[in-house]
Parts: structure tokens; sequence; C-alpha cells
């Protein structure tokens, strides 16, 4: 008999696949097309630093069309050394495709930003990615869990707006935004609650159910606030946000210092949430129990683990999870709750668990590039840049469409995901 064991941590296994090298080849081709056949003339300055920052640095002006021309000759390099990696029966490694990402996209920073009338402020781009990510970061972490144990969150944007709602009122109530942001963690576990009682007790098909739930708190919640909270606006909807809190020393770095350490004590809670999950998902029991009935719950029941216990306290936490990244919106964005506020963003954050491979550290990543893509946009707007909008806020879904069929690599849900334990 041979005996199948799951690994504290996903390995790296050489397996021969082109996809990578033609998936650079195309994508290289394709960034080419925009120098070629729309030229930008001028240069790009790119502003490194923030108003009133001691280690003050010089912009940065870079000729675009050139330095677009510069970036595909980079990608090139690398995709002829993915073709290469492949011939000899290597995987690219990760380095690699860091490189690549990072050169198209200051290559199309550059070429974008060519000729117009303001500078791109790096820190603002940055800093307002890593906001647009941080609840997209909370829901996509919930999803990760979730999914792990087995059982399909559809319902994220239901916990997000559930969330934001709950910290909005009971923030304005009590006066402190920590009381909000407690009462959205609860508000987030309620939800899930609801979603295991009809998925895991009930076998209620997962996805029906996710789909219900969003419907019904996008309606509870904009009943209540046309009959509770705009009555009642100073009072029930009107929230203290958390303040930015900069930590000393490291809030000072040139160019990382603004963006990662000059944020509210929500964006630490998520850096902090990030490793905890990676941690226990992969280096403790818990973790192992909770990707045991996501691959094979029948295999965990016959070595003692409950399996409907395992996915309800997962199926919680994750629920919990996400209700802090509902709290974002209204206990940092905006001081106050609107209808269906979150936009959405439940479902990008689902597209973040997918494209990142049901893994937290990828899945963060994704919810980062959906950020980044969403706050170009804007920026690109305001600097007068003639890319549509549109353009910008399509790519993500692209490339995960891609994730999704595969191109960018194998994307497999865990073995039980979204499938109801009978124990026989």
């Amino acid at each position: 008999m041979t005996a199948v064991t799951l690994d504290a941590e996903p390995r790296t296994v050489a397996v021969v696949s082109w996809k990578t090298p033609v998936i650079f080849t195309v994508i290289t081709v394709l960034f080419a097309l925009l120098p070629l056949f729309i030229p930008r003339a001028g240069d790009s300055t790119f502003r490194l630093t923030a108003g009133g920052e001691l280690l003050a640095l010089p912009n940065v002006v870079v000729p675009g069309t050139a330095t677009a021309w510069v970036a595909v000759l980079v990608a090139a390099v690398v995709a002829g050394a993915a073709w290469a990696l492949a011939a000899n029966r290597r995987a690219v490694p990760l380095w690699l495709t860091a490189v690549f990402a990072v050169a198209l996209i200051v290559g199309f920073l550059a070429w974008a930003a060519a000729g117009s009338k303001g500078t791109l402020p790096m820190i603002g781009l940055l800093s307002g990615a890593l906001a647009l990510a941080t609840p997209l970061i909370f829901g996509a972490l919930g999803g990760v869990i979730g999914e792990r144990a087995g059982v399909v969150n559809i319902a994220i944007e239901a916990q997000l707006l559930a969330g934001a709602f709950t910290a909005a009122i009971v923030g304005s109530a009590t006066g402190t935004p920590w009381a909000g942001l407690i009462a959205a963690m609860v508000a987030g576990v309620l939800v899930a609650l609801i979603l295991g009682v009809f998925a895991i007790t009930y076998h209620v098909d997962q996805v029906i159910v996710g789909v219900v739930l969003n419907v019904l708190v996008i309606g509870v919640t904009t009943f209540l606030f046309r009959q509770v909270l705009a009555p009642n606006q100073a009072t029930l909807n009107t929230v203290t946000p958390f303040p930015v809190l900069p930590i000393p020393l490291l809030s000072e770095i040139p160019i990382l210092g603004p963006i990662l350490f000059k944020q509210t004590i929500v964006v630490y809670l998520m850096y902090a949430v990030v490793f905890v999950v990676w941690y226990g998902m992969y280096r403790t029991r818990w973790g192992l129990r909770m990707r045991a009935v996501g691959e094979h719950p029948q295999a965990a029941d016959t070595v003692g683990i409950n399996v409907a216990r395992t996915r309800y306290m997962n199926v919680l936490m994750a629920g919990a999870i996400a209700g802090m990244g509902g709290a974002f919106y209204t206990l940092v964005s905006v001081p106050r709750f609107n209808p269906e506020m979150t936009a959405g963003a439940g479902f990008i954050a689902l597209a973040a668990v997918i494209f990142g491979k049901w893994d937290p550290i990828k899945a963060t990543l994704a919810a980062l590039l959906f950020g980044f893509a969403t706050n170009l946009q804007g920026v690109l707007s305001v600097i007068g840049s003639p890319v549509p909008s549109q353009f910008m806020l399509m790519l993500p879904y692209v490339v995960t469409i891609f994730a999704v069929a595969g191109l960018v690599g194998r994307s497999r849900p865990p073995a039980a995901d979204g499938e109801p334990y009978i124990k026989s």
C-alpha cells in the first residue's frame, strides 16, 4: 500500500512545462505593440517621495517610449531564459517571474505617463493600491481558509458587507472604532454560521447558499440603511475612524516606509493575519487537519478527525477574518455606511483565491495586483494619460481567466472543495 501524506508546505516540483515560456513570449509580443504602434513623445517623471519626508529622493525622469523598449528587451531576455530552462527540464524560478513582471510594469508606467502634465506619484500609487487591496486580502484569506476546509465560500461579499454595516452602527453608537471592528467580526461569523449550517449540516449546494446569502445581506443592509441609518445619520452612521499610526523609524525608510509603515491599525492587523494564516496552515496541527478534511475527508475521519466540527471551525474563522475586511470600509476608508459600498469586492477576493491557487501568500499577492490595477487607472486619469480606465480595470480579470484556464500554471482546488461529507 502506498501512503499518501500532506506536506507541511507545497513544494516546487520540477515538471517540464512549456506554458510559462509561451505565456512570457505572448505577453512580451503584445506589450511590444504599444511602443511600436502607439509611440509616446516626451518623458515620464516618477516622484519617489511624498511631502514631509526626512530623506527626500529626487524625481526620476526617463524617456517614455525608450524605457518601454528597454522593458521589452528585458522581458524578451527573460522569456528566452524561460525557454532554455524548459528545454533543460528545469522549472522557471519565482525571481525570474518577478523580474519579468517588474520590467513590464515599469515600462508600461513610463509609456503611459510619457508627455503627461503631472508626475507619477509612486508613493501615492502604491499606498493607494495597498489601501484598496486590504479588504480584498481579508476576504481572500477567508476564502482560502474556507475552501481549504472543503467549503466553497461564495458569500465573501455578504461577509464584507455585513461587517461594514455592523462596524458603522456599533462604531457610531459606542464612539470607538475598536467596538466596530469587533462587531464586524461577529457579523462575519454570523453570516458564516448560516453558510455552515446549510452547507455542512444540511448538505445544501454551497454555491447556491453563497449566492443567496449575498443577495440577502444586500437586501437587509439596504433596507436597514433607509429605515434606520438614514434618519439617524448623526448617531448611528457617523464613525470615528482609526487614525494613521506611523511606526517610528520604519515609517522613515525611503519609499517603503510611507507605504507599509504609515498605516492604520487595521492594515497592521492584516500583516499579522496573513502571517498567522500562512504559518498555521503549513506549520500547525490545525492547518494539517484543515487541509486533510478539504482534500480527503473520508481519510481524515478514519484517523479520528471530526470533519463537520473542523469545517465549522474554519468557516467561522474565515467569516471573522472577512468581517475585518468589511470593517475597513467604514472604519478607515469612509466613516459611514453606504448601500452596497463593497461593490463586488467579495467576488474579486474570490478571484484572488483562485488566482493565488488557494495559498494565503499567493492570494495576498493576487489581491495586491487587483488593488494596484484599480488604483492605477485613477492615477493615470489624474495625470492625463490617454490609456482608457476600462483597460486597466479589465487586466486583473483577464489574468484571472488565464489562471483558471491553467495558462499560468496549474490551478487546482482542494479535492473535496464544495463536496458535502456524509458520514457512512
